[in-house]
């Protein structure tokens, strides 16, 4: 029988390990970690589930802000000791933009986002989902300024592409990469993905992979 460390990263099963609501909860710092950021409803928790293949690891929901806390994803199979640590965990970090949560929790969400930003060492870069029906939005444009402040790597994510027409795709596309081409901290190259319809995966796949350096990935 295959042992799972055997396998291929995003061929073998993901598990929840921690929900963090605050820094003092963060894991050891061990593995790299790529993030995934967005505005509530962006489709985030899909994305995640359609990346390694399980619906139910990250929860969905139609209330958007559902998500209030640092979620860590890793590959199942290692024991999290020295030694046997996870190659990667993906973070799946609160939605933002969501005006009906209250004024505190939208505080402690943002504080929350940004200590981690620019204090964890392991973080390699955060995807920033950017909903393809509406693109570049004034509250996705402060989370990139906060990135820039941050001085952390990122790259932009188009989600739910079979939303929109393909030519509209490939004017987004440009659109996109015009507007983020000057700014510091945002790495070249927007991935196009469709959860509903598993496109885009394996250029989101090969593109953490490469971030994280590891090549056993499909």
């Amino acid at each position: 029988m295959t042992d799972n460390n055997d396998k291929p990263l995003f061929g073998r099963p993901w598990i929840f390990i921690r929900g963090v609501p605050s820094l003092k909860f963060l894991p050891p710092e061990g593995p790299a970690e790529v993030a995934f950021a967005g505005r509530s409803n962006v489709g985030k928790s899909s994305l995640i589930n359609a990346l390694v293949g399980q619906h139910g690891l990250a929860r969905t929901s139609n209330t958007p802000g559902r998500t209030q806390e640092l979620n860590y994803f890793v590959p199942e199979g290692y024991s999290g000791e020295a030694g046997d640590l996870p190659p990667m965990a993906l973070v799946d970090m609160p939605g933002y933009g969501y005006a009906k949560a209250p004024k505190e929790h939208v505080d402690a969400w943002t504080k929350l986002v940004f200590d981690y930003l620019r204090g964890r060492a392991t973080l390699k870069r955060v995807y920033v989902l950017i909903d393809s029906r509406h693109g570049i939005k004034k509250n996705d444009d402060e989370v990139l300024d906060l990135l820039d402040k941050a001085a952390v790597s990122y790259q932009v994510v188009l989600t739910k592409t079979d939303k929109i027409k393909p030519p509209a795709v490939v004017k987004l596309l440009a659109e996109t990469a015009e507007k983020i081409k000057k700014r510091p901290a945002a790495y070249p190259g927007i991935i196009a993905t469709s959860s509903e319809k598993s496109e885009g995966l394996d250029d989101l796949r090969a593109a953490i992979a490469l971030t994280v350096g590891v090549d056993n990935w499909k």
